[in-house]
């Protein structure tokens, strides 16, 4: 068994929005599949892409462009919390030495009705690095990683309605 290092990892893709974005959704740093891939929540496993095409009824999103257009035209942007830190993998718990991203880049940009925390740890990362300078509240979803067993599909889609609210 390989035991990973800790090390410290520079977030290397963009945030997805435009002016007409009305919610931000935020993880807190790129798992290493999605670090692999350059973009968001690209671990085959991860549902966050199931979630938004249920809530939307969308068909399955596939390709980067598909998961782009679709986000833009339903009004959502994305982020992750953390700009840097080091981190063990993809390990949320072994995050430090947080470097946060600025969120200012969208809400100076965007007329933002929610922000949304996808999962606990952004929602804490979030309260800690982010709130302060933003003056913003967030509203904090179940975590669409595979990590979070105890939440089914389903489960996951009834709890992840409330983005859908912002965005017509």
């Amino acid at each position: 068994m390989v035991k990973l290092e800790q090390a410290h990892q520079e977030h290397i893709f963009k945030p997805i929005y435009n002016s007409n974005s009305r919610i931000l959704i935020l993880g807190t740093f790129p798992s290493v599949k999605s670090r692999e891939n350059q973009f968001y929540y690209g671990h085959p496993q991860n549902r966050f892409w199931k979630v938004l095409a249920a809530i939307f009824e969308s068909e399955p999103l596939t390709t980067i462009e598909e998961k782009k257009v679709f986000l833009l035209q339903h009004r959502i942007a994305i982020w992750d919390v953390i700009a840097s830190c080091d981190i063990t993998g993809s390990s949320d718990s072994s995050i430090r030495n947080v470097i946060p991203t600025d969120l200012r880049v969208i809400l100076n940009e965007a007329d933002i009705a929610a922000i949304y925390a996808n999962g606990a740890t952004a929602a804490k990362l979030f309260h800690k690095h982010q709130e302060p300078i933003v003056q913003r509240n967030i509203i904090c979803l179940p975590s669409t990683s595979p990590a979070n067993a105890g939440y089914s599909l389903e489960r996951l889609i009834g709890s992840w309605k409330v983005c859908k609210d912002f965005c017509s």
